[in-house]
């Protein structure tokens, strides 16, 4: 067991990604009295069970419920031009409410719900993934040979990048990535050691980072924008269905008027998405984001997409998000480099690459206003809902027969 077993894990409130601020903003603004449920899943197998963890979830949970952003974390957040003083205003009385989130034991399965006003619950997701991460990797054998191996891999992720600089560069339009490891990272040290090398040995390519804390503490980019929870809670806000995409879209860029331009594509997949992404949206947006799906087979369709609508990709961006590592970033730029600007965000591969499996840990919105939402993913095994009578009703909406629950 390692020296940092009695430290809490949560260090700070404004250690959350970015696009849950943005998220909380915009919903906060649109529909501040909305209700929603969140509950967490582990897709993959765990060394023991993670019913083990539920007292000190419990704890931390409890710990999480006392804290409120400091004085300089809420100038920090008032300093982002697409902050609103009224949000950071809201920021500085809000603090978390015990009562609006609940851990039980099923099985072996730790279940985590949190059931209340959507502007409430929301910010919970990120806290339970790491919180629950980081208590799981804390009970693992820890021995000077598991942070050596993670060393010893990062600075392989250095060196990799760092061979390959010159094709990196030789374009207008470098490669850049950013970290998106928060929710699943081996511990907030690693994490934190992981930026810090990053920031320091490739300051031409790792332009930023979710984390908002990180973002302040190393003067880095935060970056985010919106998630799937942000789009599903449209379909329970009284708009047609078929029509929420446009709704949420038309939510966000009234919200922003500019800022956070990069749009999620495949919360009804990408087909469905581009249907509704006509010339006002893709004027108005400055790109896409990729979070399923084949990648080169989704860009392909975005190309083909600003193509039609006569729209230069060079003027837009594709940022891509799933499941990536370095060589596959890098594979990637080198096969869209002069077609459209690219941008990667890396999560657990630069996280919680340790010899530690790492696990697949999410807590998505399944209900809000009282009605189920979901999404229909292009990659399957991401699809979650309880409703199979919902799923076939916004499958055959969509005419979408991919994404089996």
């Amino acid at each position: 067991m390692g020296s940092n077993m009695q430290e809490p894990v949560v260090r700070s409130l404004l250690e959350n990604d970015l696009y849950k601020f943005t998220m909380w903003q915009a919903l906060l603004h649109s529909h501040p009295g909305a209700q929603a449920e969140y509950a967490f899943f582990c897709r993959n197998s765990t060394v023991y069970p993670l019913a083990e963890l539920k007292p000190a979830v419990d704890a931390e949970l409890d710990r999480l419920c006392s804290l409120t952003f400091a004085p300089d974390e809420l100038d920090y957040l008032r300093s982002l031009r697409f902050i609103k003083s009224d949000f950071v205003d809201f920021l500085s009385v809000f603090r978390f409410q015990r009562r609006f989130i609940e851990t039980r034991v099923d099985g072996e399965q730790l279940r985590v719900v949190a059931r209340g006003p959507l502007v409430h619950v929301t910010a919970f997701e990120i806290f339970v993934l790491y919180i629950v991460n980081e208590l799981y990797f804390r009970r693992l054998p820890v021995d000077p040979s598991v942070m050596a191996a993670a060393r010893g891999r990062l600075a392989a992720k250095v060196a990799f990048v760092k061979s390959e600089s010159a094709a990196l560069v030789s374009s207008d339009e470098p490669f850049i990535f950013f970290d998106f490891g928060l929710r699943r990272r081996y511990s907030g040290v690693w994490h934190e050691e992981v930026v810090r090398t990053l920031a320091e040995e490739l300051p031409g390519h790792f332009r930023g980072t979710s984390n908002v804390l990180f973002a302040k503490n190393f003067g880095l980019t935060p970056i985010g924008t919106m998630a799937h929870e942000y789009l599903q809670a449209y379909q329970a806000f009284g708009f047609r269905l078929r029509d929420f995409q446009k709704a949420a879209l038309e939510g966000w860029v009234q919200e922003y008027r500019g800022d956070l331009g990069i749009a999620l594509t495949d919360v009804v997949s990408m087909d469905a998405f581009l249907a509704d992404f006509d010339l006002y949206f893709a004027k108005l947006f400055d790109g896409l984001r990729h979070d399923s799906g084949d990648p080169v087979e989704w860009a392909e369709k975005a190309l083909a997409h600003y193509q039609k609508l006569h729209i230069d990709p060079m003027t837009k961006r594709l940022v891509f998000s799933d499941g990536l590592n370095l060589p596959r970033a890098i594979d990637l730029y080198k096969r869209f480099r002069g077609r459209v600007p690219t941008a990667y965000g890396i999560g657990t591969d630069l996280s919680n690459d340790t010899p530690h499996k790492a696990l697949n840990v999410v807590m998505k919105i399944m209900s809000c206003n009282g009605q189920p939402v979901a999404k229909l993913s292009d990659s399957p095994g991401k699809t979650l809902c309880d409703d199979q009578t919902f799923l076939a009703y916004l499958r055959q909406v969509f005419k979408h027969q991919a994404g089996a629950a």
